[in-house]
């Protein structure tokens, strides 16, 4: 296959942990602005798998190429960052004692220098930047509320934001439903659609209900490698899938 078409490929990789393989063989080929789906059992690889492409576990072989070759196992979590790779962890990690505007603005992409700072950057920013990104994930109207009033939905969205104002080409998204209401997920779903329009995701998620909402492809990763891939009816009929990882 010709990598300069992908955004991310993964080939033959492993890791192992005392003894442990974690990731065992692993492929995956994600294209440009493609959204794509991870599920499978716990300690199916899913964290580990992220934890690679972002540079924070270094695999034992295989590649990992980014944006037409560039290899990420060569490279340290803040150069992979600056390539254009964000992830949101399950927990939200935002700044509570500011605002949600704040919480915008600190994270936007910009020179981090003590120059750029001494000079306040960040208050030049345009704020149609910021009223843009505020837009996409729907918290227009808190935008001087503080951060530790928000929901516990609307701090995902809040951190996806934040991801969102550094413009990655590529955002890793773990669980972003884990403790929503059923509206905070369906709206969760609808927000990560409308990112996907510009942006690649990978999602990891338990929430079936919710990845089906997605309406994307779907990879079930089973003891390190990919299990089954496909639509999501295809995956959830998979006889393996429902075996290892779904249930009658």
């Amino acid at each position: 296959m010709d990598v300069t078409q992908s955004l991310l490929y993964l080939d033959g990789v492993s890791v192992s942990f005392d003894g442990f393989r974690a990731i065992n063989n692993l492929s995956l080929d994600l294209g440009r602005g493609e959204m794509r789906a991870i599920i499978g059992p716990n300690g199916a690889g899913k964290t580990t798998m992220m934890d690679i492409i972002t540079g924070k576990t270094r695999p034992d072989n295989g590649d990992v190429l980014y944006d037409g070759g560039t290899d990420l196992t060569k490279l340290d979590e803040a150069t992979i960052a600056e390539l254009g790779i964000g992830r949101k962890f399950q927990k939200p990690t935002v700044f509570e004692s500011q605002t949600v505007e704040d919480n915008i603005i600190l994270a936007l992409k910009g020179p981090r220098s003590a120059f750029a700072s001494m000079f306040g950057w960040r208050n030049r920013v345009p704020q149609r930047e910021i009223n843009r990104v505020l837009d996409v994930i729907g918290l227009s109207t808190h935008r001087n509320r503080q951060a530790a009033d928000l929901s516990h939905g609307q701090k995902q969205w809040l951190e996806i934001g934040m991801l969102l104002a550094q413009d990655p080409k590529l955002l890793l998204v773990d669980e972003p439903v884990a403790g929503m209401t059923d509206a905070e997920t369906e709206t969760t779903a609808q927000l990560l659609k409308a990112i996907a329009e510009d942006h690649a995701v990978i999602v990891v998620e338990h929430d079936m209900a919710f990845v089906r909402a997605l309406g994307c492809k779907v990879t079930c990763l089973h003891e390190g490698s990919v299990l089954a891939e496909g639509s999501i009816d295809a995956v959830s009929n998979n006889e393996r899938v429902i075996e290892v990882y779904l249930g009658r």
